[in-house]
Protein backbone atom coordinates (compact mmCIF):
# COMPACT_ATOMS: atom_id res chain seq x y z
CA UNK A 1 0.00 0.00 0.00
CA UNK A 2 1.35 3.42 -0.84
CA UNK A 3 1.89 6.00 2.15
CA UNK A 4 -0.05 8.72 0.55
CA UNK A 5 -3.15 6.64 0.90
CA UNK A 6 -2.10 5.67 4.00
CA UNK A 7 -0.84 9.11 5.22
CA UNK A 8 -4.60 10.41 4.38
CA UNK A 9 -6.66 7.87 6.54
CA UNK A 10 -3.90 8.64 9.36
CA UNK A 11 -4.53 11.85 9.50
CA UNK A 12 -7.70 11.61 10.46
CA UNK A 13 -7.52 9.27 13.09
CA UNK A 14 -7.81 11.47 15.97
CA UNK A 15 -5.53 9.67 18.44
CA UNK A 16 -2.65 10.52 15.56
CA UNK A 17 -3.52 13.93 15.15
CA UNK A 18 -2.18 15.58 18.39
CA UNK A 19 1.68 13.92 17.03
CA UNK A 20 4.19 15.88 15.13
CA UNK A 21 3.79 15.34 11.51
CA UNK A 22 6.99 13.62 11.41
CA UNK A 23 5.78 10.96 13.36
CA UNK A 24 2.38 10.20 11.21
CA UNK A 25 4.59 9.88 8.61
CA UNK A 26 6.98 7.49 9.98
CA UNK A 27 4.05 5.47 11.38
CA UNK A 28 2.29 5.40 7.73
CA UNK A 29 6.17 3.86 6.98
CA UNK A 30 5.85 0.97 9.44
CA UNK A 31 2.26 -0.11 9.85
CA UNK A 32 0.92 -3.12 8.01
CA UNK A 33 -2.54 -4.17 6.77
CA UNK A 34 -4.53 -6.85 8.65
CA UNK A 35 -8.20 -8.04 7.08
CA UNK A 36 -10.58 -10.18 8.84
CA UNK A 37 -13.70 -11.92 8.05
CA UNK A 38 -16.99 -11.07 9.61
CA UNK A 39 -17.13 -13.36 12.77
CA UNK A 40 -12.88 -13.72 12.85
CA UNK A 41 -11.01 -12.74 16.29
CA UNK A 42 -9.06 -10.27 16.26
CA UNK A 43 -7.81 -10.32 19.56
CA UNK A 44 -8.85 -13.34 21.65
CA UNK A 45 -7.98 -13.59 25.57
CA UNK A 46 -4.69 -15.40 26.32
CA UNK A 47 -3.34 -14.26 21.92
CA UNK A 48 -1.08 -12.00 22.28
CA UNK A 49 -2.33 -9.19 19.89
CA UNK A 50 1.21 -7.95 17.84
CA UNK A 51 0.38 -3.91 18.29
CA UNK A 52 -1.68 -1.00 18.11
CA UNK A 53 -4.60 -1.29 15.71
CA UNK A 54 -6.48 1.25 13.49
CA UNK A 55 -9.78 0.67 11.69
CA UNK A 56 -9.39 1.54 8.36
CA UNK A 57 -12.98 -0.29 7.13
CA UNK A 58 -15.36 -2.25 8.75
CA UNK A 59 -16.89 -2.52 12.48
CA UNK A 60 -15.49 -4.50 15.59
CA UNK A 61 -16.94 -5.68 18.58
CA UNK A 62 -15.23 -5.17 21.87
CA UNK A 63 -16.49 -7.51 24.78
CA UNK A 64 -14.39 -6.91 28.32
CA UNK A 65 -15.36 -9.11 31.62
CA UNK A 66 -13.12 -7.08 34.70
CA UNK A 67 -11.61 -10.48 36.47
CA UNK A 68 -12.68 -14.24 36.68
CA UNK A 69 -14.58 -13.51 39.91
CA UNK A 70 -16.54 -10.40 39.24
CA UNK A 71 -19.00 -11.23 35.89
CA UNK A 72 -19.25 -6.99 35.25
CA UNK A 73 -18.72 -7.18 31.80
CA UNK A 74 -19.04 -4.19 28.96
CA UNK A 75 -19.21 -4.56 25.13
CA UNK A 76 -18.25 -1.36 22.82
CA UNK A 77 -18.99 -1.27 18.73
CA UNK A 78 -15.99 0.52 17.11
CA UNK A 79 -15.62 1.37 13.71
CA UNK A 80 -13.74 3.92 11.14
CA UNK A 81 -10.60 5.97 12.99
CA UNK A 82 -11.44 4.28 15.98
CA UNK A 83 -7.77 2.60 17.68
CA UNK A 84 -7.36 -0.31 19.50
CA UNK A 85 -4.57 -2.63 21.41
CA UNK A 86 -4.18 -5.48 23.75
CA UNK A 87 -5.12 -4.66 27.25
CA UNK A 88 -2.34 -4.87 29.81
CA UNK A 89 -4.84 -5.00 32.76
CA UNK A 90 -6.21 -7.81 34.61
CA UNK A 91 -9.45 -7.82 32.54
CA UNK A 92 -10.29 -10.73 30.05
CA UNK A 93 -10.87 -8.74 26.37
CA UNK A 94 -12.41 -10.02 22.79
CA UNK A 95 -12.41 -7.83 19.84
CA UNK A 96 -14.29 -9.71 17.29
CA UNK A 97 -14.84 -8.27 13.29
CA UNK A 98 -18.87 -7.64 13.21
CA UNK A 99 -18.19 -6.90 9.55
CA UNK A 100 -15.54 -7.40 6.96
CA UNK A 101 -12.48 -5.72 8.45
CA UNK A 102 -9.70 -4.31 7.53
CA UNK A 103 -7.12 -2.20 10.23
CA UNK A 104 -3.68 -0.63 10.06
CA UNK A 105 -1.31 -2.42 12.60
CA UNK A 106 1.37 -0.32 14.27
CA UNK A 107 4.00 -3.18 15.78
CA UNK A 108 4.44 -3.09 19.29
CA UNK A 109 8.40 -2.25 18.61
CA UNK A 110 7.40 0.89 17.11
CA UNK A 111 4.90 1.77 19.71
CA UNK A 112 6.95 4.68 20.70
CA UNK A 113 6.45 6.94 18.15
CA UNK A 114 2.88 7.09 19.74
CA UNK A 115 4.80 8.77 22.64
CA UNK A 116 6.45 12.15 21.22
CA UNK A 117 8.58 14.77 23.63
CA UNK A 118 6.56 17.08 21.95
CA UNK A 119 3.81 17.68 19.42
CA UNK A 120 6.26 19.47 17.35
CA UNK A 121 8.73 16.71 17.68
CA UNK A 122 9.65 13.34 18.24
CA UNK A 123 12.94 13.96 18.96
CA UNK A 124 13.12 17.49 20.75
CA UNK A 125 15.89 19.02 22.71
CA UNK A 126 15.59 21.34 25.79
CA UNK A 127 19.24 22.25 24.95
CA UNK A 128 19.06 23.33 20.94
CA UNK A 129 15.04 23.47 20.74
CA UNK A 130 13.97 27.31 19.95
CA UNK A 131 12.48 29.11 22.41
CA UNK A 132 9.42 29.97 20.70
CA UNK A 133 8.84 26.05 20.32
CA UNK A 134 9.17 25.00 23.94
CA UNK A 135 6.68 27.88 24.80
CA UNK A 136 4.23 26.75 22.50
CA UNK A 137 4.63 22.76 23.18
CA UNK A 138 1.76 21.63 24.84
CA UNK A 139 0.70 18.32 26.94
CA UNK A 140 -1.81 16.57 25.39
CA UNK A 141 -4.29 15.24 28.10
CA UNK A 142 -6.83 13.65 25.60
CA UNK A 143 -7.81 13.94 22.03
CA UNK A 144 -9.13 17.36 22.35
CA UNK A 145 -8.12 18.94 25.33
CA UNK A 146 -4.59 20.26 26.29
CA UNK A 147 -2.77 21.89 28.77
CA UNK A 148 -0.31 24.90 28.79
CA UNK A 149 1.76 26.46 31.37
CA UNK A 150 3.60 30.07 31.40
CA UNK A 151 6.92 28.85 31.20
CA UNK A 152 9.60 30.24 33.45
CA UNK A 153 11.35 31.27 30.32
CA UNK A 154 8.30 32.68 28.47
CA UNK A 155 7.27 36.91 28.21
CA UNK A 156 5.21 37.74 30.58
CA UNK A 157 4.70 41.25 32.92
CA UNK A 158 2.56 40.26 35.45
CA UNK A 159 -0.46 38.88 33.08
CA UNK A 160 -0.33 35.74 30.17
CA UNK A 161 1.22 37.47 27.16
CA UNK A 162 -1.52 37.64 24.56
CA UNK A 163 0.46 35.98 22.07
CA UNK A 164 0.80 32.95 24.24
CA UNK A 165 -3.07 32.77 24.25
CA UNK A 166 -3.42 32.58 20.85
CA UNK A 167 -0.19 30.49 19.93
CA UNK A 168 -1.22 27.87 22.34
CA UNK A 169 -4.42 27.53 21.17
CA UNK A 170 -3.54 27.49 17.70
CA UNK A 171 -1.28 25.01 18.45
CA UNK A 172 -4.41 22.64 20.82
CA UNK A 173 -6.82 23.23 17.60
CA UNK A 174 -3.98 22.50 14.91
CA UNK A 175 -3.52 18.98 16.78
CA UNK A 176 -7.07 18.03 16.39
CA UNK A 177 -7.29 18.49 12.22
CA UNK A 178 -5.65 16.38 9.41
CA UNK A 179 -2.04 16.35 8.82
CA UNK A 180 -2.74 18.26 5.71
CA UNK A 181 -5.21 21.00 6.85
CA UNK A 182 -2.92 24.29 7.49
CA UNK A 183 -4.39 26.63 9.29
CA UNK A 184 -5.80 29.68 7.59
CA UNK A 185 -7.67 32.25 9.73
CA UNK A 186 -8.75 32.95 13.55
CA UNK A 187 -10.65 35.29 15.83
CA UNK A 188 -9.93 35.28 18.89
CA UNK A 189 -11.51 37.24 22.26
CA UNK A 190 -9.77 38.25 25.66
CA UNK A 191 -12.43 38.07 28.18
CA UNK A 192 -10.16 38.05 31.17
CA UNK A 193 -6.09 38.40 32.18
CA UNK A 194 -4.50 34.95 32.54
CA UNK A 195 -2.63 34.45 35.51
CA UNK A 196 0.91 33.26 35.24
CA UNK A 197 0.92 31.13 38.18
CA UNK A 198 -1.83 28.65 36.82
CA UNK A 199 -1.82 26.20 34.01
CA UNK A 200 -4.20 26.76 31.14
CA UNK A 201 -6.24 24.08 29.61
CA UNK A 202 -7.31 24.40 25.67
CA UNK A 203 -10.75 22.57 25.37
CA UNK A 204 -11.17 22.07 21.33
CA UNK A 205 -14.26 21.86 19.64
CA UNK A 206 -14.72 19.99 16.38
CA UNK A 207 -16.99 22.61 14.82
CA UNK A 208 -16.67 21.00 11.30
CA UNK A 209 -15.28 18.48 8.88
CA UNK A 210 -14.69 18.88 5.59
CA UNK A 211 -12.94 17.67 2.62
CA UNK A 212 -10.94 20.36 2.37
CA UNK A 213 -12.08 22.35 5.35
CA UNK A 214 -12.15 22.06 9.39
CA UNK A 215 -13.26 24.64 12.02
CA UNK A 216 -12.44 24.57 15.40
CA UNK A 217 -13.07 26.57 19.07
CA UNK A 218 -10.54 26.32 21.50
CA UNK A 219 -11.25 27.72 25.17
CA UNK A 220 -8.57 28.47 27.40
CA UNK A 221 -9.51 27.97 30.90
CA UNK A 222 -7.90 28.67 34.14
CA UNK A 223 -9.65 27.94 37.69
CA UNK A 224 -12.91 27.20 35.76
CA UNK A 225 -13.11 30.08 33.66
CA UNK A 226 -12.78 30.74 30.37
CA UNK A 227 -10.13 33.74 30.11
CA UNK A 228 -9.64 33.22 26.20
CA UNK A 229 -11.34 31.84 23.09
CA UNK A 230 -10.70 31.52 19.20
CA UNK A 231 -12.44 30.08 16.07
CA UNK A 232 -9.80 28.71 13.51
CA UNK A 233 -10.12 27.61 10.28
CA UNK A 234 -8.00 24.81 8.68
CA UNK A 235 -7.60 24.35 4.93
CA UNK A 236 -6.22 21.89 2.79
CA UNK A 237 -3.50 23.23 0.07
CA UNK A 238 -5.43 23.66 -3.30
CA UNK A 239 -3.93 25.03 -6.93
CA UNK A 240 -5.72 28.47 -7.70
CA UNK A 241 -5.65 32.29 -8.21
CA UNK A 242 -2.76 34.13 -7.26
CA UNK A 243 -2.35 38.44 -7.08
CA UNK A 244 -1.03 40.16 -4.68
CA UNK A 245 -2.13 44.11 -3.92
CA UNK A 246 0.15 45.34 -1.38
CA UNK A 247 3.82 45.86 -1.95
CA UNK A 248 6.38 45.48 0.79
CA UNK A 249 7.87 48.95 1.90
CA UNK A 250 11.05 50.27 1.08
CA UNK A 251 12.90 49.41 4.25
CA UNK A 252 16.61 48.48 4.71
CA UNK A 253 17.58 44.55 5.31
CA UNK A 254 17.16 43.40 9.13
CA UNK A 255 21.17 43.32 8.75
CA UNK A 256 21.31 46.69 7.77
CA UNK A 257 19.92 47.64 11.72
CA UNK A 258 20.54 47.32 14.81
CA UNK A 259 18.62 45.28 17.16
CA UNK A 260 16.23 46.57 19.78
CA UNK A 261 17.52 45.08 23.17
CA UNK A 262 14.89 46.97 25.56
CA UNK A 263 11.97 44.90 23.06
CA UNK A 264 14.53 42.01 23.07
CA UNK A 265 15.09 41.15 26.71
CA UNK A 266 12.57 43.12 28.63
CA UNK A 267 8.66 42.54 28.04
CA UNK A 268 5.85 44.83 28.21
CA UNK A 269 7.39 47.21 31.49
CA UNK A 270 4.65 47.45 34.17
CA UNK A 271 2.21 50.90 34.24
CA UNK A 272 4.66 53.91 34.13
CA UNK A 273 7.79 52.03 34.38
CA UNK A 274 10.90 54.59 33.20
CA UNK A 275 12.18 53.17 29.42
CA UNK A 276 15.68 52.95 30.59
CA UNK A 277 18.34 50.28 29.39
CA UNK A 278 18.98 48.53 33.09
CA UNK A 279 17.22 45.56 33.47
CA UNK A 280 15.96 44.25 36.26
CA UNK A 281 15.79 40.81 37.40
CA UNK A 282 12.22 39.91 36.26
CA UNK A 283 13.25 40.81 32.82
CA UNK A 284 12.41 37.85 30.86
CA UNK A 285 13.78 37.52 26.70
CA UNK A 286 11.84 37.52 24.11
CA UNK A 287 12.01 34.43 22.11
CA UNK A 288 12.12 36.48 19.65
CA UNK A 289 14.80 38.88 17.63
CA UNK A 290 13.51 42.36 16.56
CA UNK A 291 14.83 45.18 14.48
CA UNK A 292 13.00 48.25 13.74
CA UNK A 293 13.09 50.29 11.17
CA UNK A 294 13.09 53.75 13.13
CA UNK A 295 13.93 53.33 16.66
CA UNK A 296 13.04 56.69 17.68
CA UNK A 297 9.71 56.16 17.58
CA UNK A 298 10.00 53.78 20.58
CA UNK A 299 10.31 56.45 22.71
CA UNK A 300 6.96 56.57 25.13
CA UNK A 301 6.05 60.45 25.65
CA UNK A 302 6.53 62.06 22.32
CA UNK A 303 3.76 61.88 20.01
CA UNK A 304 4.08 60.28 16.45
CA UNK A 305 2.18 59.01 13.72
CA UNK A 306 0.35 55.45 14.43
CA UNK A 307 2.63 53.29 12.59
CA UNK A 308 5.63 51.26 12.77
CA UNK A 309 7.43 48.75 11.05
CA UNK A 310 9.99 46.16 12.28
CA UNK A 311 11.96 42.83 11.10
CA UNK A 312 11.29 39.90 13.37
CA UNK A 313 12.16 36.25 13.76
CA UNK A 314 12.32 33.78 16.36
CA UNK A 315 15.70 32.64 17.81
CA UNK A 316 17.14 29.49 16.76
CA UNK A 317 15.56 26.62 14.41
CA UNK A 318 12.13 25.37 14.40
CA UNK A 319 11.01 22.18 12.84
CA UNK A 320 9.74 22.16 9.20
CA UNK A 321 5.88 22.09 10.32
CA UNK A 322 4.19 24.81 8.68
CA UNK A 323 1.63 24.10 11.28
CA UNK A 324 4.11 25.11 13.92
CA UNK A 325 5.27 28.67 11.95
CA UNK A 326 1.53 29.42 11.81
CA UNK A 327 1.37 29.33 15.63
CA UNK A 328 4.33 31.19 15.89
CA UNK A 329 3.46 34.01 13.53
CA UNK A 330 0.35 34.40 15.90
CA UNK A 331 2.29 34.82 18.65
CA UNK A 332 4.48 37.28 17.11
CA UNK A 333 1.53 38.92 16.05
CA UNK A 334 0.25 40.80 19.58
CA UNK A 335 3.91 42.26 19.84
CA UNK A 336 3.80 46.12 19.67
CA UNK A 337 -0.03 46.23 17.75
CA UNK A 338 -2.46 47.79 19.80
CA UNK A 339 -0.31 50.28 21.44
CA UNK A 340 0.25 51.88 18.20
CA UNK A 341 -3.30 53.49 18.42
CA UNK A 342 -1.60 55.31 21.56
CA UNK A 343 1.11 56.86 19.53
CA UNK A 344 -1.06 60.51 18.88
CA UNK A 345 -1.76 60.62 22.23
CA UNK A 346 1.40 60.40 23.90
CA UNK A 347 2.39 63.30 26.23
CA UNK A 348 4.80 64.18 28.93
CA UNK A 349 2.41 64.06 31.30
CA UNK A 350 0.08 61.61 30.02
CA UNK A 351 0.22 57.82 31.09
CA UNK A 352 -1.72 56.02 28.34
CA UNK A 353 -2.94 52.35 29.17
CA UNK A 354 -3.95 49.40 25.90
CA UNK A 355 -5.96 46.55 26.91
CA UNK A 356 -6.59 43.79 23.82
CA UNK A 357 -10.01 42.65 23.32
CA UNK A 358 -10.21 41.01 19.89
CA UNK A 359 -7.71 39.91 17.62
CA UNK A 360 -7.72 38.50 13.95
CA UNK A 361 -5.60 36.86 11.67
CA UNK A 362 -5.30 35.92 8.01
CA UNK A 363 -2.61 33.39 6.86
CA UNK A 364 -1.75 33.63 2.91
CA UNK A 365 0.82 32.11 2.03
CA UNK A 366 3.58 29.48 3.57
CA UNK A 367 6.25 30.71 5.34
CA UNK A 368 8.88 30.48 8.06
CA UNK A 369 9.16 31.85 11.30
CA UNK A 370 12.83 31.67 11.82
CA UNK A 371 13.56 34.10 8.68
CA UNK A 372 12.83 37.63 8.70
CA UNK A 373 9.91 38.82 8.50
CA UNK A 374 8.70 42.53 7.85
CA UNK A 375 6.11 43.59 10.32
CA UNK A 376 3.98 46.64 9.17
CA UNK A 377 1.00 48.00 11.58
CA UNK A 378 -0.68 51.54 11.54
CA UNK A 379 -3.75 52.38 13.17
CA UNK A 380 -6.22 54.23 11.41
CA UNK A 381 -8.63 55.66 14.02
CA UNK A 382 -9.29 55.15 18.05
CA UNK A 383 -12.32 56.69 19.10
CA UNK A 384 -14.99 56.06 22.55
CA UNK A 385 -12.12 54.51 24.02
CA UNK A 386 -11.35 51.99 21.62
CA UNK A 387 -7.80 51.94 19.29
CA UNK A 388 -8.15 49.66 16.15
CA UNK A 389 -4.87 48.28 14.22
CA UNK A 390 -4.14 46.44 11.52
CA UNK A 391 -0.85 44.60 10.70
CA UNK A 392 0.74 42.94 7.20
CA UNK A 393 3.82 40.75 7.64
CA UNK A 394 6.19 40.21 4.38
CA UNK A 395 8.92 37.35 4.08
CA UNK A 396 12.47 38.85 2.43
CA UNK A 397 11.06 38.06 -0.85
CA UNK A 398 8.40 40.68 -0.62
CA UNK A 399 5.44 38.00 -0.74
CA UNK A 400 2.19 38.80 1.79
CA UNK A 401 2.50 36.07 4.04
CA UNK A 402 -0.52 37.38 6.49
CA UNK A 403 -1.97 39.98 7.99
CA UNK A 404 -3.69 40.39 11.26
CA UNK A 405 -6.57 42.93 12.95
CA UNK A 406 -6.88 44.15 16.54
CA UNK A 407 -9.26 46.22 18.41
CA UNK A 408 -8.19 47.01 22.15
CA UNK A 409 -9.16 49.34 25.11
CA UNK A 410 -7.48 52.73 25.15
CA UNK A 411 -7.51 54.86 28.03
CA UNK A 412 -5.55 57.72 29.82
CA UNK A 413 -4.63 57.19 33.11
CA UNK A 414 -4.21 59.42 35.91
CA UNK A 415 -0.18 60.17 36.45
CA UNK A 416 1.30 58.19 39.43
CA UNK A 417 0.67 60.30 42.63
CA UNK A 418 4.45 61.73 43.57
CA UNK A 419 5.30 61.69 47.66
CA UNK A 420 7.37 64.31 48.69
CA UNK A 421 10.17 63.43 50.69
CA UNK A 422 9.73 67.00 53.06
Amino acid sequence: MHSEPVIEFLGDVPVLQRLPSSSIRKIAQHVVVKHYNSGEYVFQEGKPGGGIYFIWEGEVEVSRTFNADNHDSQVFRWGKFDHFTQSESDMQEDIIALTKLTCLMLPHKYSPLMHPYSIWSADMNLKTCAPAEYILSLDSLDVNTFRGTTLRGAPKSGKVYGGQFMGQALAAASKTVHVHKILHSFHAHFLLAGDINFPIIYQVARLSDLPNFSTRRVNAVQEERVVFFLIASFHREEEGFDHQEPTVPSVPDPEMLLPEHLLEEGVKLPRHHPRTGVYTSTSVPWPTEIRPVDPERYTIHATRHPSISYWLRAKGRLPVDQALHRCVGAYFSDLLFIQISLNPHRRQDIFPSSISLDHSMWFHRDFRADDWLLYVIDSPTAYNARGFCRGQMFNRKGELVLSAMQVGVVRKLKPPATTSKI
